[in-house]
């Protein structure tokens, strides 16, 4: 990927060397103050210790059998703003800056104005608006306060334990945050959540899946305006991302974890589906191509 005449993102807040960092302690987010949204989260036991692709908009749920408090609020430690110097760093802030390009261009054409995400390097833990982060739960985009958050060991596991390697699955990983995002602004993801306690949990996961895949979508409509605009696509790339798509399908960690694929309780999409949406944006490069609410085929 040739990221590195990117322009880089100044909307990074680096916590990873604040002394108010909470060193892995504290629990993961919570409801109330938004809730985290993530590219999967790594809770239980798959490979070494890891489970990747719980949805954290349920997590909660999933772990403590439903809805709890909000916690107090939590004072963010001082994180350094702007472009980090080290090289993962600048990589970072290099996607970033190219996510913010494109969803410019595509909200400023509709008549609108993009708001940017702030994006979070921590290491551990840290507070969010939606209650403490942790990177065992992998990176996770908190719609309370428009940030996205990833502690970089993440990419470690991607590539050892997921078996998905390279920098354009790494830059899927943060485009499909920012897609969350995008979510967000369009008021997609407030309408999930009034779902929630309307339907059923079945009909709940299956339009957690239909969010997952719209970000993939989204992630894909990054990489179609960057290419165009600075061909960053490299051979093998697109190879790359619709790899990590595939290791983090609800069926293939299902089979994993567990020797048998339950469908109704995927939340974010089968290895082919998750695939077929990010080439979905790739290919057009248009947000209606990505209503996957109303597909009738996900």
């Amino acid at each position: 990927m040739k990221w590195e005449n990117n322009r880089p993102s100044d909307q990074i807040e680096d916590r990873r060397d604040s002394p108010g960092g909470m060193g892995g302690m504290g629990r993961g987010p919570r409801l109330g103050g938004g809730r985290g949204i993530g590219l999967g989260t790594i809770a239980i036991a798959l490979i070494a210790g890891w489970v990747f692709g719980i949805n954290p908009l349920t997590i909660l749920g999933a772990l403590d059998g439903g809805g709890l408090p909000a916690p107090a609020p939590m004072e963010a430690p001082q994180g350094q703003s702007g472009t980090p110097s080290d090289e993962m760093g600048r990589f970072v802030a290099a996607v970033l800056g190219g996510t913010e390009d494109a969803w410019d261009g595509i909200f400023r054409e509709a008549g609108s104005q993009y708001q940017k995400p702030r994006l979070v390097l921590f290491r551990g833990a840290t507070p969010t608006a939606c209650g403490t982060g942790q990177s065992a739960m992998g990176p996770f985009y908190c719609p309370g306060d428009q940030k996205v958050y990833i502690d970089l060991s993440f990419y470690d596991t991607l590539r050892r334990q997921l078996g998905a390697p390279g920098d354009f699955a790494q830059a899927y990983v943060i485009a499909h945050e920012v897609g969350h995002h995008v979510q967000n602004l369009l008021g997609i993801t407030d309408q999930l959540e009034k779902a929630r306690g309307r339907v059923s949990e079945r009909e709940y996961n299956a339009l957690s899946v239909r969010l997952e895949l719209q970000a993939d979508c989204f992630a894909g409509i990054w990489a179609h305006h960057n290419q165009k605009r600075g061909n960053i696509i490299e051979p093998g790339d697109v190879e790359e991302a619709l790899n990590a798509a595939a290791a983090i399908g609800d069926d293939a960690l299902q089979k994993k974890s567990q020797g048998h694929v339950v469908p109704d309780s995927f939340t974010h999409g089968t290895s082919e589906q998750r695939q077929r949406w990010f080439q979905q944006g790739l290919q057009s490069g248009d947000v209606r191509a990505c209503d996957t609410f109303k597909a009738a085929r996900l």
